[in-house]
């Protein structure tokens, strides 16, 4: 579907954004501040919160932040400045698969809906016609989004540990050749899905290969060097198909998608469980059940978005392998040959869409925290044919996205919110989707809220004794008048 813009989108987008910020202002937005001042740290030196991630989950937190009287919300992110999150980089697919009317970051304010934005960059009927948002479009309303909120992204930011320091958090970072230490309230991890581990290929793949004949899909890929070779790709998500048809439409002589399954998935779980009461209430199933659901998106998994699988089968050169894993790579004489259960296949390059590896210690930010976090393999012992060791590595959140501490001795990493991949058993497989975004937000938001409140707790009592905003207005002879009331009265 081609669509153009419709004449004098700036201004019309600003006028959008003044009516999105006049709703908000109408509701309320933000709340006045009520966190205490911290003894012994002078104003500014603390943010409330501190985000490490500027992408969609990341601002639409700190939208729901500050709207809840957080003022000082810091957001950093590794990537330059309208580069955050998936959707220029390594999200190749022409349109999103969250169905449109299901995006949720708008807090029920319609002038901030992707919906109202689209409409007004592109046209009511554009709008109507559209099978779903294109990932390009969605990348430019996130920005107009955080615009509208004021939320300040701090880029080319890698954040190096995340640590306590006495009853606060200490965020280490490097930001163009400087080290800094931010002290945080609270942090949220926004760090998207691989903010558990690390983008990685099969190890019998990286040690028989040069480093140069192959890419990991989720990264940078120079599909001008791939004009005219035979590609190989291993995977059956959505990001093998996309990367398909952007070998072949660089020129690629061929592209042989190959994966394990003996047949694609036909239908998508994450609609089955993508209900107000599932998203609202998940932390609350029993952790039997959470495993189970884990469990099963694991054996299931999810098919590529009809679009992407469409125009790969129409591509000529793309060849769909099920059946077909990959048992050895080498190279020979300048061919990369794959075996595999029904023959040798010859390739030029591969791509390799084998998703991540669960590692925390991968993780810059984690350094510190991962020795100190519960686990789910340590607080479920699930039946001996259910088990899997990678959910099992997995962090086990509160009801809020909190770590648990190992150990009581570490409860600062109660403080410390994963936003991300990691909550994958604890939270549900679709709470940090776009979809999830609704119901799963607010619930973060809360968390953040309760831990800051009870760690204030102790301010509470003294401070509701000096609160002296004067509700009823009195004359200076307010006194002298009720006595001279009081002896009318008596007479």
């Amino acid at each position: 579907m081609i669509i153009s813009p419709i004449t004098a989108t700036p201004a019309t987008l600003n006028d959008l954004e003044q009516a999105a910020r006049a709703d908000l202002a109408a509701l309320g937005y933000p709340a006045p501040s009520w966190l205490a001042p911290l003894e012994g740290h002078p104003a500014g030196s603390v943010a409330d919160v501190v985000i490490i991630g500027g992408g969609q989950s990341g601002v639409t937190i700190a939208a729901g932040l500050k709207w809840e009287g957080l003022a000082d919300v810091r957001v950093l992110d590794s990537a330059p400045a309208g580069s955050e999150g998936p959707w220029l980089t390594f999200a190749r697919m022409e349109e999103l698969r969250t169905p449109k009317t299901q995006v949720g970051n708008e807090f029920n304010v319609p002038n901030l809906s992707v919906r109202r934005w689209f409409e007004t960059r592109y046209g009511l009927a554009a709008w109507a016609e559209l099978p779903r948002i294109p990932r390009t479009d969605w990348k430019a309303y996130l920005d107009w989004y955080a615009g509208v909120f004021d939320i300040a992204i701090t880029n080319d930011t890698h954040v190096l540990d995340v640590a306590a320091d006495g009853d606060l958090i200490v965020v280490t970072s490097l930001c163009r050749g400087s080290v800094t230490r931010t002290l945080a309230r609270a942090v949220v991890l926004a760090t998207g899905f691989d903010g558990a581990g690390a983008w990685r290929v099969p190890a019998f793949i990286s040690d028989g290969l040069d480093r140069r004949r192959y890419d990991h899909t989720n990264g940078p890929v120079d599909f001008a060097r791939l004009k005219g070779k035979r590609v190989g790709l291993l995977g059956h998500g959505a990001s093998a198909f996309d990367n398909a048809i952007k070998a072949l439409s660089a020129g690629a002589a061929s592209a042989d998608l190959c994966f394990r399954r003996a047949r694609l998935p036909r239908t998508n779980p994450h609609r089955a469980i993508e209900t107000p009461g599932m998203m609202t209430q998940y932390p609350d199933l029993s952790d039997a059940t959470r495993w189970q659901i884990a469990r099963f998106f694991r054996r299931n998994d999810q098919p590529p978005p009809v679009r992407s699988f469409e125009t790969a089968m129409a591509l000529p050169g793309f060849r769909l392998r099920p059946a077909t894993p990959w048992l050895e790579v080498t190279d020979s004489d300048g061919a990369i040959r794959v075996t595999t259960p029904g023959g040798v296949l010859e390739f030029d390059h591969l791509l390799l869409a084998t998703g991540m590896a669960v590692d925390l210690s991968a993780r810059s930010e984690l350094k510190t925290l991962a020795g100190r976090i519960a686990l789910w393999g340590e607080r479920y012992r699930p039946p001996d044919d259910d088990g899997d060791e990678r959910l099992a590595r997995l962090p086990y959140l509160d009801a809020f996205y909190g770590f648990v501490p190992r150990h009581a001795d570490d409860a600062w990493v109660g403080r410390v919110f994963a936003f991300n991949s990691a909550s994958f058993v604890s939270q549900g497989p679709h709470s940090t989707s776009i979809s999830g975004h609704r119901h799963a937000v607010p619930r973060l938001v809360r968390g953040v809220l309760r831990r800051l409140l009870l760690d204030q707790e102790h301010t509470i009592l003294p401070a509701l004794e000096r609160y002296a905003s004067i509700d009823l207005p009195v004359a200076d002879d307010f006194e002298a008048r009720l006595a001279t009331l009081g002896t009318e009265a008596a007479q």
